[in-house]
């Protein structure tokens, strides 16, 4: 352990002296070295330098050379990208490679998204290059130069209607852009250019199906489009991925769902009476929509009211999305089990329920467009609504705009009805040219021999072609005019030009005197029953319903107007 000895005593040591270089010291005295070989520095980045004087004896500086430094050349694109980027250092993002997850950083990052998204979305590229890129939940602060380059190219082809396989993080960003109307003049044009790119881009990868297929509805519950969803899937023959919304009939099932009073239960609901009663039951809904939004009554609210607790609703699950667009007040139903509410610009969901007071009065509807049917197709039992029943606001509020719930749902049926069973007058172009051949015939028979028609030259006559066709084309003028004047009378008018002396009488006794009418027809030596039949085939014809009932009795409906036409 002596030499851990703190206390040892060293002895000094003395040191070699320094070898003396013969000569007077200079650089050209020193060594030479032998043999040297020449050194190369081809192919090496090196600067030149050069060797100064010092005063100094021996001594020397290296001083480097001035170099003429060449500017990059300009990137436009980078440019732009670094200016997209600035976005997001400005807007407080808190992007995160490792939480893509996180419903916090999900939102951020869609914000961010739509600012870049709306800053790039005229951009335009042609970069040759092909480079790969797969991300959840993709946008453009987590693509590279060449990345961004790759989507820039390849969306400007999309856009061309030119749809190419590419990574499929590309293709779902290309979505995202038109889920926030990035790039699109509205969200028609929107939806437009959706159902197209998936169609294209489908072909390739199929994996987007599943997600495309739930925004296209949610597509339709935040953008107010002038088409219904149902509408929608049945022009593009969706309704195999939605089976609740196949049976929605303008809500027609919905409706009869909820409703006090079932219509399909109803003896009249069979037959060709079930397409009858669907499609007025959507031409009433429409029409009722337009008369209650009039009076500042929304015609979904007086109906359905969603359950107590609702649900937040955020559209566009799965997809970075940012609720851009300030949406008004409204609620939305979609089926039995869907209704959306949109409040202060937020939106809930729910599933569907009404009030005893909307019960009432869709079953107050549905019973009185039925009795208004069964009166114009004269089917032979009759049906009462009873409006007394009905205790709702929006009821109310059109008595006090002088509006009845009864009128507006009969003058509806009557509309539709009319619409439905108009007959339509067409001149058959084929009657006119056998008018012609037969005008032929007639000539043929009216040639007489050369004296005659001598005799006859002194009378100014018309050729015997242009009589025989002008007296055709008369008789055929006639009819069309005969035709065309009483399409224009009034169905009334019509009828009273109709009717004969005796059916006119006959109205007259039945107005003043049921009991008359048996005797009457007796005198007349008509069978009671064919009076009658006669009378409600030629109202039929120019009103679409009868005038006596089965009792030989004049309807309430058209006891006033039976007056004005016998007066």
């Amino acid at each position: 352990m002596d030499e851990y000895n703190i206390n040892k005593k060293y002895e000094s040591v003395k040191i070699p002296e320094r070898q003396q270089v013969q000569g007077e010291g200079t650089a050209n005295d020193w060594p030479q070295r032998k043999n040297a070989e020449p050194i190369s520095f081809e192919g090496e980045t090196y600067y030149e330098i050069e060797y100064d004087s010092c005063p100094m004896p021996g001594v020397g500086k290296f001083v480097m050379k001035s170099q003429k430094i060449e500017a990059p050349e300009k990137d436009e694109k980078r440019e732009l990208f670094s200016q997209m980027r600035e976005l997001a250092r400005t807007s407080g993002s808190t992007y995160d490679y490792t939480k893509f997850y996180n419903r916090q950083v999900q939102q951020d990052n869609a914000r961010i998204f739509y600012k870049q998204g709306v800053f790039m979305k005229d951009v335009t590229d042609d970069y040759p290059g092909n480079a790969q890129f797969s991300q959840y939940f993709p946008y453009y602060q987590m693509m590279g130069y060449e990345q961004l380059r790759t989507y820039f190219t390849w969306r400007t082809e999309v856009r061309k209607g030119k749809v190419t396989d590419i990574s499929l993080s590309y293709a779902f960003l290309y979505l995202y852009e038109l889920l926030g109307n990035i790039g699109v003049s509205d969200p028609q044009d929107g939806l437009n250019q959706l159902m197209s790119f998936w169609k294209a881009f489908s072909v390739y990868n199929k994996s987007i199906d599943k997600y495309v297929l739930r925004w296209l509805k949610d597509y339709h519950i935040y953008y107010d489009l002038t088409h219904s969803f149902k509408e929608f899937i049945q022009k593009n023959n969706l309704t195999r991925h939605y089976p609740k919304m196949d049976g929605m009939d303008d809500s027609f099932s919905l409706f009869c769902a909820v409703s006090k009073y079932d219509i399909r239960k109803s003896t009249f609901f069979a037959g060709d009476n079930v397409s009858l009663v669907m499609d007025c039951f959507c031409f009433l809904i429409k029409k009722l929509r337009q008369t209650f939004e009039n009076n500042g009554i929304h015609f979904e609210e007086a109906i359905f009211q969603p359950t107590k607790k609702m649900t937040e609703w955020k559209p566009f699950k799965d997809a970075l999305f940012y609720p851009w667009k300030k949406q008004p007040d409204r609620q939305i139903v979609l089926s039995e089990s869907e209704i959306y509410i949109c409040n202060k610009n937020k939106w809930s969901f729910s599933t569907v329920i009404t009030s005893e007071n909307g019960r009432q009065l869709i079953g107050y509807l549905m019973k009185q467009m039925e009795a208004a049917l069964r009166t114009v197709t004269n089917y032979k039992y009759k049906l009462t609504a009873n409006i007394d029943t009905v205790n709702h606001e929006a009821v109310t509020k059109l008595k006090k705009a002088g509006l009845s719930l009864e009128n507006i749902i009969n003058n509806a049926v009557g509309e539709f009805y009319k619409e439905m069973t108009k007959t339509v007058v067409i001149v058959d172009q084929t009657a006119l040219s056998r008018i012609r051949q037969e005008a032929l015939v007639t000539q043929e028979k009216l040639i007489v021999p050369e004296p005659e028609a001598q005799l006859l030259s002194a009378v100014p006559v018309q050729n015997p072609l242009d009589f025989a066709f002008t007296a055709k084309e008369d008789m055929l003028s006639e009819l069309l005019t005969e035709t065309i004047q009483t399409s224009q009378l009034g169905p009334w008018e019509s009828l009273k030009s109709m009717l004969t002396e005796i059916e006119i009488d006959a109205l007259s006794v039945v107005l003043h005197s049921n009991s008359e009418l048996k005797k009457y027809a007796d005198e007349c030596g008509i069978m009671l029953e064919v009076l009658v039949d006669g009378i409600n085939e030629k109202a039929m014809d120019c009103m679409g319903d009868n005038l006596l009932d089965e009792e030989f009795v004049i309807y309430d409906d058209y006891k006033e107007q039976v007056k004005e036409l016998i007066g």
